[in-house]
């Protein structure tokens, strides 16, 4: 029987994308199976705007044997509760997106409904008033998680803002100490076998010739593997996403950066705002069809908070996803797979998730269709459900009135986004599939933060008192309040956890 094993993975690209591929792909590599290879140019540059994760990270920084202290210092990390949305309802409107859950250790999903039930008899009390890590947030305020499930520290969630250049230059260096070997240069050419249309080699501008089993594409928005040589097509979302540009822009570093992300809507989009421990990323998300690159730069830097390092950066992009993400021998993973705007920080997310989809799917030279197949249906049921979240946000934007944000307010939305509104609206309960990214917590808060406002709650609630249902609620706000003045200031965390002077 002839060997069918891959003996050699190419990787077209570097930044986040693809050492993140290689780094995973080292460590799963031992003994070695395979040989490792990352082509990438120096004169290429990155995207590099995503500095803010969400918290499957930690699955990530797990995989790789990456330490937290180690993830601070190197990346200049800082720590990530959650995102505020400000001025999405109008000017003068926030709410904020938490990581954590909301209410006690064992309330679970039962809490929406103790709330909702408090709420239609006239409780006051908003719903942010029982997430410990929306208060600790706005608080500026940090502790990790508990192991321990009866503490009410359990709540939290976190991810992290880092810079993503130095997050990509991190996992370089560990992935060279690993028997990865990079080469320098740029594609001008690449093979295929005439027969099945595989990718057989890629040659450089150098004249350096790297042959392959497979191929990873993280070449960015260029996709030269994945669409530029085997044209697989691609899904416009720009109807649901209307924004098609960014433009980024980094500014000095702030004294005691808040741990989470701050996204304020404008006219035609909104602006992200992402401390990090030596400088704060910023930058706007708009639509050309609603906005010249002009107004949305001059939009951009009237509401920057310190001195900008450089000149806005322009960034246009398509959203939506390849037909297919796993075509022949080459997966795209990261922005060559699709492209979903940074609302709320997925962009990193999706680079792990086709890591682990692939990892669980790890071929034969012959790339079976069934494992193909599999692949391309799992990954772009993530996609979806992304996707899905983000027009969340957009078509409930009540109370601006821009042409931008009425005709989001007015396109029409995939169905599972009409469904899960129904559905929560009338019932009060968040329906979810088993795999969706975005659990229970972040729709509540998404759905409340947006202005939808469930008119009924789970039945079985009605086997208690609204007294005790109250006293309940009480109890989980004084364990809150107790909890947060017992937490270090994120600025006093983050130089405990990574050992800083």
């Amino acid at each position: 029987m002839s060997d069918r094993r891959i003996r050699k993975i190419v990787i077209l690209g570097g930044g986040t994308a693809g050492w993140m591929t290689a780094a995973a792909l080292a460590k799963v590599n031992a003994p070695p199976q395979f040989d490792i290879v990352l082509l990438e140019s120096d004169d290429i540059g990155i995207i590099g705007v995503g500095e803010a994760t969400i918290p499957t990270i930690h699955w990530f920084n797990k995989l790789v044997d990456l330490p937290e202290p180690e993830l601070l210092r190197e990346t200049r990390a800082t720590y990530k509760l959650g995102i505020e949305f400000v001025n999405w309802n109008g000017d003068g409107s926030r709410y904020f997106h938490p990581f954590g859950r909301y209410g006690g250790p064992h309330d679970a999903s039962m809490f929406y409904h103790r709330w909702i039930r408090a709420h239609l008899a006239g409780d006051p009390d908003s719903h942010q008033d029982y997430s410990l890590t929306t208060r600790a947030a706005l608080a500026g305020k940090f502790a990790p998680p508990a192991t321990d499930p009866n503490s009410i520290f359990a709540t939290l969630g976190y991810a992290y803002h880092f810079d993503a250049g130095l997050y990509a230059a991190f996992l370089r260096r560990r992935c060279e100490s690993k028997g990865v070997r990079r080469v320098e240069g740029k594609v001008t050419k690449i093979d295929q076998d005439p027969q099945s249309g595989f990718i057989t080699a890629l040659t450089t501008h150098r004249g350096d010739v790297i042959e392959g089993d497979f191929f990873v594409d993280c070449s960015g928005l260029r996709a030269l593997l994945i669409e530029g040589t085997l044209k697989t097509g691609f899904d416009d979302w720009s109807h649901w996403l209307p924004c098609d540009r960014a433009l980024a822009i980094p500014t000095e570093r702030v004294q005691d950066p808040i741990p989470y992300t701050r996204s304020t809507a404008h006219a035609a989009g909104w602006q992200w705002r992402i401390p990090l421990q030596h400088r704060t990323g910023n930058g706007i998300v708009y639509s050309s069809k609603f906005s010249t690159d002009e107004a949305a730069a001059a939009t951009l830097q009237s509401h920057l908070d310190s001195k900008p390092l450089a000149d806005p950066r322009l960034i246009r992009f398509l959203t939506g996803r390849r037909k297919k993400a796993w075509n022949k021998n080459v997966v795209a993973i990261g922005l060559s797979s699709g492209f979903l705007e940074p609302l709320e920080s997925t962009s990193i997310h999706l680079i792990q998730s086709g890591i682990a989809k692939f990892l669980s799917l790890f071929p034969t030279r012959d790339c079976h269709p069934e494992t193909v197949e599999q692949f391309n249906r799992v990954f772009d049921a993530d996609v979806e459900s992304v996707r899905d979240f983000l027009v969340l946000h957009y078509h409930r934007s009540a109370g601006r009135s821009e042409p931008m944000w009425q005709y989001c307010q007015h396109m029409a939305l995939p169905d599972e986004v009409a469904y899960k509104m129904a559905h929560f609206t009338r019932t009060g309960r968040v329906v979810l599939t088993t795999d969706e990214l975005f659990r229970e917590a972040s729709w509540f808060a998404i759905m409340m933060g947006q202005g939808l406002r469930p008119a009924d709650y789970n039945p079985l609630l009605d086997g208690i008192s609204a007294e005790e249902n109250r006293s309940h609620l009480a109890r989980v706000k004084q364990q809150i309040s107790a909890a947060l003045g017992s937490m270090l200031s994120h600025e006093d965390y983050i130089r405990k956890a990574a050992k800083l002077p």
